[in-house]
């Protein structure tokens, strides 16, 4: 039976659209995944079975994404001994994502929860697989490449900016 590496949460469906960035970069660098919705106000007891068992599942990691009040990454932080990664949601009922990255990210001492900007759950899935990669030398050497390749990015679009193609007139 293969162990999963990482949880994905979010509070509702409609937080699928930018959560599956955290799922599309964890794919790219082969780390398993699992993707659930887990309210925190509308199915605490799941909430709760889920933070509790998710270290005895195997998994490394957990990603939580919340809009409004974002209760979810704190709750699952105040039961799982996992590192936790909070992804802010700009929600329909948000105050420009400002009142979840507020909730997520003023944890009391004790209940940490790591978090990124709003809406940026790609972010989230590479600080999980950094987390991973502490004890994975493999995935550490995908990190490395990850990196290079953000960094010839930048350089090639350096390069163009400062000499642009010829325009092509019709």
């Amino acid at each position: 039976m293969q162990t999963i590496d990482v949880g994905i949460i979010m509070g509702s469906k409609s937080d699928l659209p930018i959560m599956q960035a955290a799922a599309d970069i964890l794919k790219s660098f082969n780390i398993s995944f699992e993707m659930d919705i887990v309210s925190a106000h509308r199915t605490p007891e799941k909430m709760f079975a889920y933070a509790n068992d998710a270290h005895k599942r195997g998994l490394k990691v957990i990603i939580a994404g919340a809009g409004g009040a974002a209760h979810l990454p704190g709750m699952v932080a105040s039961i799982t001994p996992l590192p936790v990664v909070g992804v802010p949601i700009k929600s329909s009922n948000s105050i420009d994502g400002w009142d979840s990255l507020l909730s997520i990210v003023q944890m009391p001492n004790g209940i940490p929860v790591a978090t990124v900007a709003v809406n940026a759950a790609q972010n989230a899935g590479i600080l999980a697989a950094k987390i991973i990669a502490a004890s994975d030398k493999i995935l550490l050497e995908k990190i490395l490449e990850f990196k290079k390749s953000l960094k010839e990015k930048v350089i090639a679009s350096s390069e163009e900016l400062k000499n642009p193609s010829p325009k092509k007139y019709l």
